[in-house]
């Protein structure tokens, strides 16, 4: 038998580090994990991520019922604040207000660390893979190492650039890790039309 596996997938980490600026946005995430992990069995895909404003809110809501519409995909929603900081550049010649506002996302990390550890507490998986270079995280797995040290723990940073890719201290707490191979985005896109379940389709974003 496949060991029992769950996928944490840190949206934002993972479009910021693997998807940006890639023509693969359109990610069948069910596909792209059971391709990357063939010898488990995926109980759950959990995808966390928040609601965006501006011209992205309907891209994402578009991809969001997409998701929607796979099996083992399961969203999990946080929020953005907003948060005022100071602007720190000492040549620049702006005579305005040097102080901004710029939206700060939350309870995401926070959101997969008490995922991991109810999994891990109610026996939902043997494998628990991370997918995310957040730092954040250590603490989650390093419990559930300590509490349930049979299980394995594998991260896949997403990341492109060779510094934040690094992700020492959550590699560090893993058993095994790696970097989310970029191939696989190309190969695990949804069709540019998706059957909803209702009888209608779901069209791939034209800007995408």
């Amino acid at each position: 038998m496949k060991p029992r596996a769950i996928v944490y997938v840190d949206g934002f980490n993972f479009y910021y580090g693997a998807v940006r600026g890639t023509p693969h946005k359109w990610l069948d995430m069910e596909r792209c994990f059971t391709r990357l992990r063939p010898g488990d069995d995926i109980q759950r895909i959990w995808y966390f991520t928040a609601p965006v404003d501006g011209p992205r809110q309907i891209r994402q809501e578009v991809y969001l019922r997409a998701l929607a519409t796979r099996p083992l995909v399961q969203v999990i929603l946080g929020k953005f604040k907003i948060k005022q900081v100071k602007c720190g550049v000492a040549a620049c010649g702006y005579r305005g207000s040097r102080v901004f506002d710029i939206p700060e996302e939350k309870r995401t990390d926070v959101n997969i660390a008490l995922q991991l550890l109810d999994d891990a507490y109610h026996d939902r998986a043997d494998r628990f893979i991370v997918v995310s270079g957040d730092s954040d995280l250590v603490p989650a797995l390093e419990m559930i190492k300590a509490q349930w040290p049979a299980k394995k723990l594998y991260v896949y940073v997403p990341s492109r650039h060779p510094i934040r890719g690094a992700a020492v201290e959550l590699r560090s707490a893993a058993d095994k890790h790696r970097t989310f191979p970029q191939a696989l985005l190309k190969v695990c896109q949804f069709p540019a039309t998706v059957p909803d379940g209702r009888g209608g389709v779901i069209h791939k974003p034209p800007e995408w």
